[in-house]
């Protein structure tokens, strides 16, 4: 655990007034145990030496000094030292955050290996992790700017559309940030509060530079630019900077560490902070709880011979030791988190299984569930759900699971209760392409024909039966229809939308 001394501060500061007691209580009993000072003035200085013996045992441990360590670590702990952010994943409190990716063919150098592309992909997948259920939105841009997801707090999702994007993709050449930002406000405007849009690119067009200054202006919208490119290359460093400074906008680059990743988190939080009035409200990691331990030890040391103690106390402070941690399941835990705060405890710290097993609550069961991989019981559990959020899981959980059609009916369900969801909207799209291409596969697969027709003529005519084929798709054919769906898809919707788009224009 790495302790940041120059954030190192104190919750609550005014217990550290018992350490003044903590401090002179040995002093003070010391000097009342002086039988020199006691005797001082009734026996003659020159005697008081030869009738006074030194004890041997000065320096033994005595239980005042236990008492005052007791009061020193306890003021300590009750004060709450503290050098990290509390900025726990439970909680949505994450700053909105747009990344828009430059998809022009020089994004295709190979001065930053294995490509300037390649590597920006690799460390917005990075990103994509840490943020976790934050609200994080994609955009992919070159000559036209297109919206490849809305915000979504699914990392699997944004992870499954990052992997497809390439160069390829978009046909329109040029660098046009104005679309960028045109659909980065959009989607700022659906989440009702102030986010970042992180701009990873090689260099800009700086024509459009007044013109992005007037569309930012008034704009809750901050802008942060990732410079992707090698010192040693020629990629446009100086296009980079007048756009930083034309947007006031910080200017970054990609690092092979996580320096990187800490600095687009930062600028991200202190905006988000600023510019929704939350700047004083910063919560810090209480570090106190962990004086508790040596508090526990200094007690038992206290269960010496000889000494007055109560045994209470210590039977208590036992029971205490002997119990296992509050992250484990246990009757400790049981008689003193709920099965939620549990849940909650394990999700937080990166324990998903044990996080499914412990909620109680159907929305975030499902949610550790689904981020553990453990799609059946995701589909199990958002079954029970008849919200809009819970619908919208059933279909992510069902599309993991190759099961397209009833994916398309949750998704369908999550837009009937929520007409704006944009993120079913996108996902359904995605879908309805997967299953298309699915069933062009399995028309295609040579040597699919049926071993044999059975027809139900003891039951019900009429009734559906079942078709067995003597070969079946299998599962590797599924993961790569469902890897390289995704980039088919996005090449014909942003081909339409350009289309439109230009149709738009004609129009007017």
């Amino acid at each position: 655990m790495d302790i940041d001394l120059s954030a190192l501060h104190f919750i609550r500061p005014l217990w550290l007034l018992l350490l003044v007691p903590g401090l002179l209580l040995p002093i003070i009993w010391r000097n009342g145990q002086s039988m020199q000072r006691r005797l001082n003035g009734k026996i003659a200085p020159h005697l008081l030496d030869y009738l006074l013996l030194t004890p041997q045992d000065n320096h033994r441990l005595r239980p005042v000094h236990l008492c005052a360590a007791i009061l020193i670590i306890g003021a300590i702990a009750a004060a709450g030292p503290t050098w990290q952010e509390d900025r726990p994943d439970f909680v949505d409190n994450h700053a909105p955050l747009i990344l828009a990716l430059d998809l022009s063919p020089s994004m295709d150098s190979r001065d930053v290996p294995p490509s300037r592309l390649e590597a920006a992909k690799h460390k917005l997948h990075d990103l994509v992790e840490r943020r976790g259920n934050a609200h994080t939105a994609l955009i992919a841009y070159a000559g036209s700017a297109h919206i490849v997801l809305p915000a979504t707090d699914d990392p699997a999702l944004l992870n499954s559309f990052i992997e497809p994007l390439s160069s390829s993709l978009l046909e329109m050449p040029g660098k046009n940030l104005l679309q960028v930002v045109e659909q980065a406000k959009r989607i700022l405007a659906a989440e009702k509060a102030p986010g970042s849009l992180v701009i990873i690119s090689d260099g800009a067009d700086t024509s459009q530079l007044d013109a992005l200054q007037q569309q930012l202006k008034g704009s809750l919208l901050q802008v942060l630019i990732l410079a992707v490119g090698s010192e040693a290359s020629n990629f446009d460093r100086p296009g980079l900077e007048q756009l930083a400074h034309a947007l006031d906008a910080p200017l970054g680059s990609l690092t092979l560490n996580d320096d990187d990743l800490d600095w687009i988190e930062l600028h991200a939080q202190k905006h988000f902070k600023a510019a929704s009035g939350d700047a004083n409200e910063t919560r810090w990691k209480d570090a106190g709880y962990w004086l508790v331990w040596p508090l526990l030890l200094i007690a038992l040391l206290c269960i010496r011979r000889g000494w007055s103690i109560s045994w209470s106390a210590a039977i208590v402070l036992g029971i205490g030791l002997a119990q296992p941690a509050p992250a484990q399941a246990g009757g400790f835990a049981d008689a003193f988190l709920t099965p939620d705060q549990q849940g909650r405890w394990a999700f937080e710290h990166g324990h998903l299984p044990a996080a499914a097993a412990h909620f109680k609550d159907p929305y975030w069961k499902g949610i550790a569930a689904y981020q553990a991989s453990d799609y059946k019981l995701a589909v199990s559990t958002f079954s029970t759900l008849d919200t809009a959020r819970g619908q919208f899981y059933l279909g992510n959980s069902q599309v993991r699971l190759f099961q397209f059609a009833p994916a398309i009916e949750a998704y369908k369900r999550a837009l009937a209760l929520q007409p704006d969801f944009a993120e079913a909207k996108a996902n359904l799209k995605l879908t309805l392409a997967l299953q298309e291409k699915s069933f062009e596969d399995a028309e295609n697969l040579p040597g699919d024909k049926a071993d044999e027709l059975k027809f139900d003529n003891t039951s019900d005519r009429g009734k559906e039966t079942e078709l067995k084929a003597g070969k079946a798709i299998s599962d590797e054919l599924w993961l790569q229809n469902l890897s390289t769906s995704p980039a088919k898809f996005l090449k014909q919707k942003f081909s339409m939308q350009n289309a439109a788009r230009t149709a738009a224009g004609t129009a007017q």
